[in-house]
């Protein structure tokens, strides 16, 4: 019988929540000794809407996505850090499109066995982007998935 988990897929937005959710997945992947990949995903389907509606304009759009990306290369280097701290492999995608599609083709390619999820924020509006995505991966995704509300995450972190 094959473990229930080895490979663990976590969606990082940069969210205080998405950290602690890659807190908890480099535990799990040390603890169950399993494999791990960080995806943080560039909302360019958002950012064409914006553009399409007026909202943006070409450039602004181009910029905003120029730093969408860095944001994602600075909080994908970040959850690296911190796996290394745990010694613990890593692997991070940086991709584009719509968030829940993104997640869920990260979670395919790598043949994950849980995709990881951080909780809802409470100063966070019911129906922003990222709660949508996240009701959209809990949906469709094809294994299970977890959404990371544990209090004491930075306590277990330390303690690992």
């Amino acid at each position: 019988m094959k473990p229930l988990i080895q490979n663990i897929v976590v969606a990082v937005s940069g969210s205080d929540a998405s950290i602690n959710a890659a807190k908890y997945g480099i535990i799990l992947s040390k603890q169950y000794q399993c494999s791990m990949t960080a995806v943080y995903v560039v909302d360019t389907a958002t950012l064409r809407q914006l553009v399409l509606t007026k909202i943006f304009i070409e450039d602004e759009s181009k910029e905003y996505e120029e730093n969408l990306y860095a944001n994602g290369k600075r909080y994908l280097n970040y959850i690296q850090e911190l796996a290394f701290q745990k010694r613990v492999k890593i692997e991070t995608s940086l991709r584009s499109g719509a968030i829940y599609t993104e997640i869920l083709r990260e979670a395919e390619t790598r043949n994950a066995d849980l995709i990881l999820l951080g909780g809802w924020e409470r100063e966070r509006k019911e129906r922003d982007i990222i709660s949508e995505a996240h009701r959209e991966v809990l949906y469709h995704a094809k294994c299970s998935v977890l959404v990371v509300k544990e209090m004491n995450i930075d306590r277990l972190f330390k303690s690992l």
